[in-house]
């Protein structure tokens, strides 16, 4: 048997391969948003339905079997776990490529959240394991970077696959096939997921016990005692589970739509909207992760301990009036700017949460916590989101080109919730922090 030795090259090497599987379960995941308008236009949908199936046809799957695969990651083998949800997620991708109507193609990608639903949980656990706790920084961070290079390769190499693709592809074979460019670009996206459970499962799985992750020793609280105490801190958990979970409502209405404004309102084609947009989803979200720490650092410099909520306070002020103006902005290089300093402001305030949540909760209830966080984030951030915006462009505008009106309007909104939000708990948590733990 191979023991994985903490800390050590094959540590890292898993790192790598958990890294570039977040950033291919996040190509599959928003491949979608690049090909909005040919989808549209084929399956004859509405900027609702796209909305949905951006949004709560992924995430009601995604939310719903977080929790008993969590379990799942308590219990059995981790790494069979991640190349199972690899490989369905993967071919439910490729199925994507085979709908031809709105209900196939909202069957398959609610799979896409079924598949994806396995690997967060399942690594975190495993960076845990493989990382001595004063060594779980880096890998973490690095880990964390793969949603915002996933969205940037997705508008990238989707934009480019669009550019050399042919607008249909016929295969006469034991089964005859005539696809659309974006049915093709969903089996070139989802194919190479099957080299991943491959090299999955050809990685040492580490023992369990690395600190920090369930079943290590932490007294078991009752569902009573967490109730108790988030009612009784609730204005810094409506901030920290509720108020995040609106910042993150306009990360991905933007992420959702931001393509489909800048190929309507502004003109861009769809390549040059995937290598653009790509880019800016690449490098603002990466910084954003990266350079939440050193805010943090400097305002605990200042002896501002509650960084943690000040940090997203910010983020939502500034939000409020940059999204106002996406919508106004006069040409495609102001609402690339636009778009560039919202990608980069909803990125921010992901680390000094999570790290917030651990400071404000006990040890025996951090777990359930936690997975209220993921729960919340994703039915108002990544289930209401993307449907806000196209379910106020079809009631409000009834108007294609009106897409940035709705998603300046949506975020803004959504900003103005969170900031709100914030506001109520740094001033409850200057005034009564919770009991230290």
């Amino acid at each position: 048997m191979n023991v994985v030795k903490k800390d050590g090259l094959q540590a890292w090497w898993a790192t790598i391969l958990l890294l570039a599987i977040y950033v291919f379960s996040f190509v599959d995941r928003q491949i979608l948003n690049l090909l909005v308008d040919p989808i549209k236009a084929e399956l004859a949908l509405s900027d609702s339905q796209i909305g949905i199936l951006q949004g709560i046809a992924f995430a009601a799957t995604y939310v719903f079997f977080s929790i008993p695969l969590g379990r799942w990651v308590d219990r059995r083998s981790r790494n069979r776990l991640i190349t199972w949800g690899v490989a369905v997620w993967s071919l439910a991708t490729c199925a994507c490529g085979l709908a031809d109507n709105f209900a196939t193609l909202f069957v398959a990608r609610a799979l896409v959240g079924i598949g994806e639903a396995t690997l967060t949980p399942a690594a975190w656990s495993l960076l845990s394991d493989y990382f001595s706790p004063a060594r779980r920084a880096l890998p973490f961070s690095i880990f964390l970077t793969g949603p915002y290079l996933g969205v940037g390769a997705a508008m990238i190499a989707g934009g480019a696959l669009v550019g050399v693709l042919p607008e249909r592809f016929t295969w006469d074979g034991p089964i005859a096939l005539e696809l659309s460019r974006w049915q093709q670009i969903f089996f070139l996206v989802g194919a190479p997921g099957l080299i991943f459970t491959v090299l999955m499962l050809a990685t040492p799985e580490p023992p369990r016990g690395g600190g920090g992750t369930a079943g290590t020793g932490d007294a078991a609280v009752p569902y009573r005692a967490i109730i108790a105490h988030l009612a009784a801190h609730r204005a810094v958990y409506g901030a920290l589970l509720v108020g995040t979970s609106f910042l993150v409502f306009a990360l991905y209405a933007v992420q959702s739509w931001a393509p489909a404004f800048l190929h309507r309102a502004h003109g861009l084609s769809v390549t040059e909207v995937g290598v653009r947009y790509g880019t800016i989803a690449l490098v603002a979200g990466a910084l954003g992760v990266l350079t939440s720490p050193l805010y943090g650092r400097l305002l605990r410099a200042a002896r501002r301990e509650h960084y943690y909520l000040l940090i997203p306070l910010g983020a939502a002020c500034a939000l409020v009036p940059l999204a106002v103006l996406l919508p106004l902005a006069p040409g495609v290089s102001s609402a690339l700017a636009l778009i560039a300093c919202i990608s980069y402001l909803v990125t921010v305030p992901l680390a000094p949460v999570a790290l917030g949540l651990q400071a404000v909760t006990p040890p025996g209830m951090r777990g359930v916590v936690v997975g209220g966080y993921v729960v919340a984030t994703n039915i108002l951030g990544l289930g209401a989101g993307p449907y806000t915006v196209g379910l106020v462009n079809d009631l409000l505008f009834a108007d294609p080109a009106q897409i940035g009106a709705s998603l300046g309007m949506s975020c803004a909104f959504a900003a103005a919730i969170a900031l709100l939000l914030f506001l109520w708990g740094e001033r409850v948590l200057r005034a009564r922090p919770p009991r230290p733990v």
